[in-house]
């Protein structure tokens, strides 16, 4: 299989353990994050299972010049990318007012900029594919207004109708868009978020990075439009779009309380 597969954010959680499984399916990877000790692991790992090409670039995504620097570094290495996964981003959790406001830009630059930027940069590579795909990982708190999460919460509303959107711009051509919607995941989001009581609600609501990158992968290739993992979130997150905007904030208000 010569066809190749970008993605970001791959040196832990779901974005490793999609690259993993596209491994595994014979895809050559092109994997970004900051830590280059990390990514050198996965590769190294990778290359010891599966007979496929990888490289590694590790870039700060925030910075507002590297999502250029990504995409011509994917360009030098292979005119045959197939697959995208926006998968890099971060959330911080606390009242809007009391959160440090270069802080919550950097959140909304990694979260919103780099997914259009990346995007955008590369679609001319992915439409010269026979099929592409670009899978977008936004969260169960797109489907709706979370206090004490309100910038992570819209930037991954904003995924998910960017998503939808140019979904339906490119329904003619050869790249399929989908966006998956992961809820609670043992992963270090919570940690680097500052979410302390999400430990609890963790627990016992929690999917596996393994579990939801197979469900994300599933919906991508069949070309699904919406993709949430799991009985629980796919509950949540249809009472959170049917219900009065009102009841569904407090709730989450209540559940994220600082």
């Amino acid at each position: 299989m010569t066809e190749y597969a970008l993605i970001t954010g791959a040196s832990k959680g779901i974005g490793k353990s999609i690259a993993l499984l596209l491994a595994k399916a014979g895809y050559n990877l092109l994997v970004v994050a900051r830590s280059a000790s990390a990514l050198e692991e996965l590769s190294s790992q990778i290359q010891k299972e599966y007979p496929i090409e990888v490289s590694y670039l590790a870039i700060d995504l925030s910075d507002p010049v590297a999502s250029e620097m990504v995409s011509k570094w994917c360009s030098s290495k292979t005119s045959a990318l197939t697959i995208l996964v926006n998968n890099a981003g971060f959330g911080l959790w606390g009242p809007f007012a009391d959160l440090p406001l270069a802080e919550q830009m950097n959140m909304l630059h990694l979260n919103v900029s780099t997914v259009i930027e990346l995007s955008h940069h590369l679609l001319p590579l992915l439409k010269q594919q026979k099929q592409s795909y670009i899978l977008n990982v936004a969260s169960t708190a797109a489907y709706q207004a979370l206090p004490t999460l309100s910038i992570y919460a819209a930037t991954k509303t904003f995924v998910l109708n960017f998503s939808r959107a140019i979904r339906y711009e490119l329904r003619d051509s050869s790249v399929s868009v989908s966006c998956l919607s992961p809820g609670p995941t043992d992963t270090a989001f919570a940690s680097r978020a500052g979410l302390d009581v999400f430990a609890d609600l963790a627990e016992k609501f929690n999917m596996t990075p393994e579990a939801v990158a197979q469900a994300g992968l599933k919906g991508m290739f069949s070309k699904k439009a919406e993709i949430i993992p799991g009985f629980t979130n796919k509950v949540s997150s249809f009472f959170a779009r049917h219900m009065p905007k009102a009841v569904v904030e407090r709730v989450g208000a209540g559940l994220y309380k600082k």
